[in-house]
């Protein structure tokens, strides 16, 4: 035989029935379920934002750092360079006043080891810029003096005090010079 426990609640009767309680109940959760869907959804949105934001931040840095990775071995050794050309500067006034008198192999000496100091910067890419006979570009060239001459036309390059450099397509050092500059 099967018994059945009933409670009787003690004093006054709802307003309600059971059923509207349910149903109130089931309309206040169904609100609320769906206000945390939309919460839930407007936090995946923004997440999904700052994810592709990052990730567009990480791509940048990267390519940022491969730019400065390929320009430092590009031009890493620009200082090195540098402290070379006086050097190079002296080799060549010997060269330009060595009296070829009793000291031939002197001469030589000083000769090879020029040839072989440019060769080696050539293979680090240092190339020296033409000057003498050019048109005058302030980019590559420093005035150093203004000479009046019919010989060349005006802003021509007369004379190089000291050799301009490139390393790869970059000014190292702009040639010093002297530019024609028309007779009066």
């Amino acid at each position: 035989m099967e018994t059945k426990d009933t409670v009787e609640l003690s004093g006054t009767e709802p307003a309600t029935s059971p059923e509207d309680e349910t149903a109130d109940s089931e309309t206040v959760d169904e609100l609320s379920l769906e206000d945390q869907l939309a919460a839930k959804e407007k936090e995946a949105r923004e997440n999904w934002d700052r994810f592709l934001r990052e990730r567009a931040d990480m791509e940048n840095f990267r390519k940022r750092v491969n730019r400065e990775k390929e320009e430092l071995l590009k031009y890493g050794n620009k200082s090195l360079i540098e402290e070379i050309l006086p050097i190079v500067d002296n080799l060549e006034r010997a060269l330009d006043h060595a009296s070829e008198d009793g000291m031939t192999a002197v001469v030589e000496g000083i000769r090879m080891t020029h040839t072989m100091l440019m060769g080696a910067l050539k293979k680090f890419g240092v190339t020296p810029i033409e000057a003498a006979g050019t048109a005058f570009d302030s980019a590559f060239h420093q005035a150093m003096a203004q000479v009046p001459t019919d010989e060349y036309p005006p802003n021509t390059v007369v004379e190089e005090f000291q050799r301009g450099y490139l390393l790869k397509e970059r000014l190292l050092r702009p040639a010093m010079v002297t530019v024609a500059t028309p007779t009066k």
